[in-house]
């Protein structure tokens, strides 16, 4: 495929969304085509199984089921259309999530995990991810600030160091896609790391 596909990856109130919109932003006035859009959603179909995993109780299992089925629906839709097409792909959120949200945080297996994903995806993973990385517990004082909790969000500190500690073991297996940004430093220092690791691949000038 042409065009270039790049995440944004971290636990709830690490500040990842924000950057969404400024790079799709950054990079359209330089000229590039950019499609951005997020997981689970992106679809009307995914929609509505975000809406139900954000809301509905379920067990792990389901989860991992419906985020797949969300995310085939998308890739078919909107992803792969859009790469084909030459076009960067900014989304909030791809495949990392689900091993660390529903792998280590919900302690789901990972090989079943990994059988699904080559089911949806064989071939496709982004080229760059970049890891919006922050205490749990700093974290859990901006979503507080920020909004009413969903079905995630409401989980506890304990959760969330598990997630946290499934985005690590992901870098640690592909250290050439990620990018760890420290998110706890002012939105400005954030932003200057997230342009910093398009230019250290030659993305912009």
């Amino acid at each position: 495929m042409a065009g270039r596909f790049i995440s944004f990856e971290g636990i709830d109130g690490a500040g990842k969304t924000t950057h969404v919109a400024a790079l799709a932003q950054h990079l359209q006035q330089a000229g590039q085509h950019v499609v951005t859009t997020r997981e689970p959603g992106g679809t009307a179909l995914a929609e509505q199984l975000r809406s139900a995993l954000l809301q509905l109780p379920m067990d792990a299992l389901t989860e991992s089921l419906l985020v797949f089925a969300a995310r085939r629906d998308h890739l078919r839709a909107v992803i792969e259309p859009a790469l084909s097409q030459g076009n960067t792909v900014l989304c909030d959120r791809f495949s990392d999530a689900t091993f660390a949200y529903q792998g280590a945080g919900r302690g789901f297996d990972l090989q079943v995990l990994a059988t699904l994903e080559q089911w949806v995806h064989p071939a496709l993973q982004p080229d760059l991810t970049l890891w919006f990385d922050i205490d749990p517990a700093a974290a859990a004082i901006r979503r507080a600030a920020a909004r009413q909790p969903d079905r995630f969000e409401q989980q506890d500190t304990a959760f969330f160091t598990r997630v946290r500690a499934g985005y690590q073991t992901r870098m640690a297996a592909a250290p050439a896609r990620f990018v760890r940004i420290d998110s706890t430093q002012p939105r400005e220092a954030v932003w200057l790391a997230v342009l910093a690791a398009l230019q250290a691949r030659g993305w912009l000038l």
